[in-house]
């Protein structure tokens, strides 16, 4: 008799398949295994194989592998997800195929090739929690694998795997920005101006350093003839070690400014460098050692370079540029980018502590328009994030300081923009989108002129017009705090178009990256109701009860809060769509 070779080993173990893959097959069988066999040869097998890892076996939609190591199990992971975005793109949503991926660490039974034992089990288990195009890990992968590689773990809490005695805690892979997938190049100069290095001994100082690069891709940003990358999106890397390349390619640009402030005493010195980000070569660098007194100069001369480089052309358009005076008092420049500072935090103490450095600036300078403009966010942003039964006292607060800042700046696009959303959410409609034109005329680059114009016509009932600037807002600022109102949009104006298909995909991809985002679960269900997935509208509304409680079942009841800015008869067919999923009488 023949003894069995058994033996005990830790090892990673990656198990991952294809969501929905049965319906994959009862839409298109020849065409859908067709895909998934290029995709296991092209993409997956080689994968597996470039990072030292066995496929131990295959089922007809999923699969085994092990690894001797947790990084490289990890990084497989995520190149696969990574190469699955980047054939996914173009492909039809309801066609997709996407991977769900689970991984864990453990001791493993080996058997005549095989693999057995709990540390298999919850790999499995793991790979049923994720998304679709997710990965999920046990916590001891999150251990062994943080710090090592530039991705971000959200923690799932403790979850109760089947058939596995003790619970486990479980946590969501974020890539990061390695694996961002890279857009195309407009088709005119691109730039992301990232944030300048504080290289001054005192921290309270980078904002001044913030402000710089704010003050600069503002400026830019007036230019028709360019693209610039939003501030919320270029500052993502800061602090962060990475490739010139790799921004340019993450972020769709040709060009990437970098540079530094140092502020000792009353002097100031400012470096700067443009650099075209597919070869890292520096096309222009200058270092600027100035009195505190002359930083607008400093910020004037910095941009024209900048400009020159870029496109000759635009040297005209500069010297236009730079007959615009910059606030009188420094005072009132420290403090608004002080506030802005805080206000791209976006938690309800960092508003408050904004809009106190806000007042201060307008205290200063009653003619700063941008200060006004700001001012008026806080309220809205208030409203809408962290107090709405303040919507009454804060409504004609938001009017009336972003039409302030437009008396001081009609060219000032974020005042036109707030004065938009602040007139929507007061059923002003024809004025809202008037409002929403004018942001975008005065800042052709501005994300969020964009996102109010898709906001204005989205609640003034123009659903298929609201898709195009929202895509645009969220291209312009991939990584922008605004992007879940901007997706929670897209999906409810796909709704209202109809298109129940894309304004589910949507909502989709809003759910699984904040999924404490409430707003967006009614429009999935409502979606989904349309669509006749009653079960999966079931099961969005028992995770919608157990994340918010029974408060959600009110709200879904009684369509209050942001769907009574909708018209009644919009407000109707989201009604309907929570009928159909058999989740209101």
């Amino acid at each position: 008799m023949v003894k069995t070779r058994v033996e005990r080993r830790l090892a990673a173990i990656l198990a991952a398949d294809v969501a929905g893959y049965s319906r994959l097959i009862g839409a298109d069988e020849e065409g859908t295994l067709a895909r998934f066999k290029a995709i296991r040869g092209e993409l997956v097998d080689p994968k597996i194989d470039e990072h030292y890892g066995r496929i131990v076996k295959t089922t007809g939609d999923g699969l085994l592998a092990e690894f001797s190591s947790v990084i490289d199990a990890l990084r497989c992971a995520i190149e696969v997800q990574a190469g699955m975005t980047e054939r996914n793109a173009a492909v039809p949503g309801d066609r997709r195929i996407e991977w769900r991926i689970g991984i864990n660490v453990g001791d493993i039974v080996v058997e005549d090739g095989d693999i057995f034992g709990d540390g298999v089990n919850i790999a499995a288990r793991l790979e049923s929690l994720a998304e679709p195009g997710g990965i999920c890990v046990s916590a001891r992968v999150q251990e062994d694998a943080d710090g090592k590689l530039d991705v971000a773990f959200e923690d799932a809490g403790e979850q109760q795997l089947h058939n596995i005695t003790r619970p486990v805690r479980v946590y969501r892979v974020g890539t990061g920005v390695a694996s961002r997938p890279s857009l195309p190049l407009p088709d005119k100069p691109s730039i992301a101006v990232l944030a300048f290095t504080n290289m001054s001994c005192d921290p309270e100082q980078e904002f001044f350093a913030d402000g710089i690069s704010e003050d600069i891709i503002t400026v830019l940003s007036k230019s028709r003839s360019l693209f610039v990358i939003a501030r919320h999106s270029s500052f993502t890397y800061k602090g962060k070690k990475v490739a010139v390349n790799d921004i340019g390619r993450e972020l769709g640009v040709r060009y990437v400014l970098e540079g530094s402030v140092r502020k000792v005493g009353s002097r100031v010195r400012v470096t700067a460098q443009l650099i075209e980000a597919a070869t890292g070569g520096h096309l222009w660098a200058e270092r600027y050692d100035r009195d505190l007194a002359d930083i607008f100069s400093v910020q004037d001369e910095i941009t024209t370079n900048v400009s020159e480089a870029i496109q000759p052309a635009l040297e005209r358009s500069e010297r236009e540029r730079a007959a615009r005076k910059p606030p009188d008092s420094l005072d009132a420049w420290e403090s608004y980018h002080r506030g802005m500072w805080h206000f791209a935090n976006v938690e309800a103490s960092e508003n408050e502590n904004a809009r106190s450095f806000f007042r201060r600036a307008i205290e200063i300078d009653p003619r700063f328009a941008p200060a006004e403009a700001a001012l008026a966010l806080t309220y809205l942003n208030e409203i809408t994030l962290f107090r709405p039964d303040l919507r009454v006292v804060n409504l004609p607060r938001a009017l009336d300081h972003a039409g302030r800042a437009i008396k001081i700046d009609v060219t000032d696009a974020t005042a036109h923009a707030a004065l938009a959303r602040a007139l929507w959410m007061s059923g002003r409609h024809a004025e809202s989108l008037a409002e929403a034109d004018l942001a975008v005329s005065s800042d052709p680059n501005s994300a969020v002129a964009h996102g109010a114009r898709g906001g204005a016509h989205l609640w003034a009932g123009r659903p298929r017009d609201a898709i195009a600037p929202l895509q645009t807002a969220m291209r312009l600022s991939p990584f922008d705090p605004l992007i879940p109102f901007w997706l929670h949009f897209t999906a409810r104006a796909y709704y209202c178009a109809g298109d129940y298909v894309a304004s589910i995909a949507a909502a989709r991809q809003l759910r699984n990256s904040v999924p404490n985002f409430r707003q967006i679960y009614n429009t999935l269900i409502a979606a989904l109701g349309q669509t006749g997935q009653i079960d999966e509208a079931r099961v969005v509304m028992a995770e919608a009860l157990e994340r918010f409680g029974e408060g959600f079942r009110r709200y879904m009841s009684l369509p209050l809060n942001e769907l009574r800015e909708l018209r009644p008869e919009d407000r109707e067919h989201m009604i309907d769509g929570f009928r159909k999923a058999g989740l209101v009488a």
